[in-house]
């Protein structure tokens, strides 16, 4: 064996790592390096972000990456949190996870809210958690608003939720209908209406709402947000094949859900009270499958559907992608469609940072 490249050694390299990146412009100071926490640290700690659109492999390659690394994963993923909803989420199996310790999985029930502050709340208490035991993090997953309000630390505290005005809201969607809603959400910010799917209409009364209390359109509040240094040393990969490969990967995903029973698992959490209002039912597999058990649709039109908006979601994935900043893209075509050789090319990177040394 390699003497340089023994465990305990890249344990140790790794751990030695994850004392932090001085921020630009601050003195040197030795005790600082010894601080552990990610946020308001004077040492950016590292972090790697790998995402990309549905369907396009994450999983895969963030265990291998992790198994390379010594590393632990954080979920992005506003739906492999809820228990019981294993299929229609396209959960990572215990076999799949290879022994990685995975983090944001399995933690709530399907009537229980799951936002984007809740997100960036439980996944800084695992980054804690993960940098105490001198692990470097891995936030795999393809939710991209989830991922931008962690990188960048956004402040959520003028977003706290007024009763008043969402239940409001929410009786006027139910009358009028969620098109209506967010066609005044597009009256007064048609930025935020852009990055909103009308079908989305948890998103649509919060940006609405956020108005009404501040007097500022919540885009231009996010942007703001986002034009802020990351308190992270972070590397943020976006996983990307052609179009026409990433088409066959979701319809065959979809086959494949309908084969491991995506039916019966949708009749079983109607059994167990779950609604279509609730925020967990309006997950892609989910909404389109209650559908058809309510009878509006046929089982082969609800697949169609499901096929046709999971694509649809893959290209607004990658528009929003698109937008970031500091995105290292990885197209597979250019790797031969060689997930080793990806796995190369990060830890590679990972080694220029001086994470691994």
């Amino acid at each position: 064996m390699d003497q340089n490249n023994r465990p305990e050694d890249r344990e140790k390299r790794i751990t030695d790592s994850t004392k932090g990146v001085k921020k630009r412009g601050q003195a040197d100071d030795p005790a600082a390096g010894t601080q552990r926490a990610g946020i308001g640290a004077e040492y950016a700690m590292p972090l790697i972000i790998l995402t990309g659109p549905t369907a396009v492999g994450k999983t895969d390659l963030s265990v291998r990456l992790a198994k390379a690394l010594g590393g632990e994963i954080i979920s992005a993923d506003s739906m492999q949190v809820y228990c019981h909803m294993d299929i229609g989420s396209a959960k990572v199996t215990k076999e799949e996870m290879d022994g990685v310790p995975h983090h944001l999985i399995d933690v709530l029930k399907p009537d229980q809210d799951f936002n984007v502050v809740l997100f960036q709340k439980m996944a800084k208490e695992a980054l804690t958690r993960i940098y105490g035991r001198g692990h470097i993090p891995i936030v795999a997953g393809g939710t991209g608003f989830y991922i931008q309000a962690l990188v960048y630390d956004i402040d959520f505290t003028e977003n706290d939720p007024d009763p008043s005005i969402r239940a409001r809201l929410e009786k006027e969607a139910a009358v009028k209908g969620a098109r209506h809603l967010h066609s005044r959400l597009r009256q007064i910010d048609p930025a935020a209406a852009d990055q909103i799917h009308a079908n989305n209409v948890k998103r649509v009364i919060r940006a609405i709402e956020f108005y009404e209390k501040t007097g500022t359109r919540i885009s231009r509040h996010n942007e703001t947000e986002h034009k802020k240094e990351s308190p992270y040393d972070f590397l943020y990969y976006v996983l990307n094949t052609d179009r026409g490969a990433l088409y066959d990967r979701i319809d065959r995903r979809v086959d494949r859900m309908m084969a491991m029973g995506l039916v019966d698992e949708v009749k079983m959490l109607a059994q167990m009270g779950c609604t279509r209002d609730m925020v967990s039912m309006q997950g892609l597999g989910y909404k389109e499958i209650l559908d058809h058990l309510d009878g509006r649709c046929s089982l082969e039109e609800a697949v169609r559907v499901l096929k046709r908006d999971t694509r649809h979601f893959a290209k607004r994935q990658l528009t929003w992608f698109k937008r970031e900043r500091d995105v290292r893209w990885l197209d597979l075509p250019a790797f031969g469609d060689d997930k080793e050789k990806v796995l190369a090319h990060i830890i590679r990177e990972i080694s220029l940072k001086g994470w691994l040394s």
